[in-house]
């Protein structure tokens, strides 16, 4: 699907969940009504949190961020590689509160979905008649032989966004020429399916430009990956042999790595670099797994419709811990999972049945700094699952020109500026 497309699904799918909200859920009132608490301020969390105070003033609505600084992970690739600052990224949670929002910078730590209570880390708890958490994920190192949290600085992976991509850049700006530069790709779900062929694409871009000599390899636990037709393509016509990919199939899997000498081991290969990006395998963060709701998978399944926990339904799951497929755990997903939750508990809490909604997603991919490609698709939710709507998925063409290419790379920025107002006002 070309730009003006993907642009247009977009716009309806920020405009359908309030055109198809009934009037009685709008209706302003003073703000002491049922209290519904969100967990996680990332655009997930902030994104329901901003459409239900709209929405449903007369409720009250507390954001858990739990940290004091929050950056974003889209755009973070280009942080790696020196051509856009850390600080660029930072985001706040001052419009939240300014539009009435508590806003508590604490880590929620349990909750009891029968008395409705929230704990955090400070000992205080909450109560609350509705539950969104929104926590993100969390990252299994340990699950890798050899691996585990203290190894990480070693094998950085950057996956959470925040200091850490400093780090990162440090690593690949250290690097020398003639150097091996791996990344290790852990079997899907898992955050963000085109990110690390994104930042695959970005590092051979600047190896290319500062350390000609260096090689990069793709470890992938995986056969198949979105857009890999036009990743492939683009590796193939820009950095040849200096680029390599290799797939499950073909030894790909990450089975060890040894922290003292910083190699990776495969099935068929042992591998001595200089720098090992290992994104370890990942998880909902834990407070998502709290009273069962992943049912032991890791992930938490929902009642497509309305976002609530298949197991608690007054809790509700959206962004990167719930089972949303086909929908991928994106940001642009998180925020489009977050105004159909938000607009299902407004009418819930009016005794209203939940309106027809339509979910959305572009993920865009940059190959280097100035180009791009994308994915996009729009989704039906029912209660037999999420469908996607005949038409309306796709990738950038194969045979696009630069100049295409270039343009959706423009997408991409008008994207995250027009994200990052829709969550956090800025």
């Amino acid at each position: 699907m070309r730009g003006w497309r993907r642009r247009d699904l977009l716009a309806a799918g920020l405009a359908l969940p309030a055109l198809a909200l009934p009037a009685a859920a709008r209706a302003t009132s003073s703000n002491g009504g049922p209290r519904v608490v969100i967990v996680g301020g990332g655009f997930g969390g902030a994104t329901a949190a901003r459409y239900l105070a709209r929405w449903s003033p007369q409720l009250r609505i507390s954001l858990i961020v739990g940290r004091e600084r929050y950056w974003t992970c889209p755009f973070s690739n280009l942080v790696l590689i020196g051509e856009r600052q850390l600080a660029s990224l930072e985001v706040s949670h001052a419009r939240l509160e300014a539009e009435g929002i508590e806003v508590l910078r604490r880590t929620a730590v349990d909750f009891d979905p029968h008395h409705r209570r929230l704990d955090l880390d400070d000992g205080s708890e909450l109560a609350w008649d509705r539950l969104v958490l929104a926590p993100g994920i969390e990252v299994m190192p340990e699950a890798i032989e050899g691996h585990g949290v203290d190894s990480v600085e070693r094998f950085p992976h950057a996956w959470l966004g925040g200091q850490a991509t400093s780090h990162l850049a440090r690593r690949l700006q250290a690097v020398p020429d003639g150097g091996l530069v791996a990344i290790s790709v852990p079997e899907a779900p898992y955050r963000c399916p085109p990110g690390p062929y994104e930042r695959a694409s970005l590092f051979a871009w600047w190896l290319a430009q500062h350390r000609p000599r260096a090689r990069l390899v793709i470890l992938d636990a995986n056969d198949r990956f979105t857009k890999d037709d036009l990743f492939q393509a683009h590796w193939q016509a820009a950095h040849g042999d200096q680029l390599q990919w290799i797939g499950r199939a073909d030894g790909g899997s990450l089975r060890r790595v040894d922290p003292r000498r910083g190699s990776l081991h495969t099935d068929f290969d042992d591998w001595a670099t200089d720098l090992a990006c290992v994104i370890p395998p990942q998880r909902a963060a834990a407070i998502a797994r709290r009273a069962g709701l992943d049912e032991g998978r890791g992930w938490c399944a929902i009642d497509p419709v309305t976002f609530a926990s298949r197991i608690h339904p007054e809790v509700h799951v959206i962004g990167d811990a719930a089972i949303a497929n086909p929908m991928p755990k994106s940001a642009f997903a998180a925020a489009s999972q977050a105004r159909v939750c938000a607009a299902a508990i407004a009418t819930a809490l009016e005794g209203k049945a939940p309106p027809q909604a339509l979910l959305t997603n572009t993920c865009y991919s940059l190959l280097t700094p100035e180009t791009a490609i994308a994915v996009t698709g729009s989704y039906r939710a029912t209660a037999q699952g999420i469908e996607p709507l005949p038409g309306t998925t796709g990738n950038s063409p194969a045979d696009a020109s630069d100049a295409e290419r270039r343009a959706e790379a423009g997408h991409a920025r008008g994207w995250y500026a027009a994200a990052r107002a829709d969550a956090f006002g800025d």
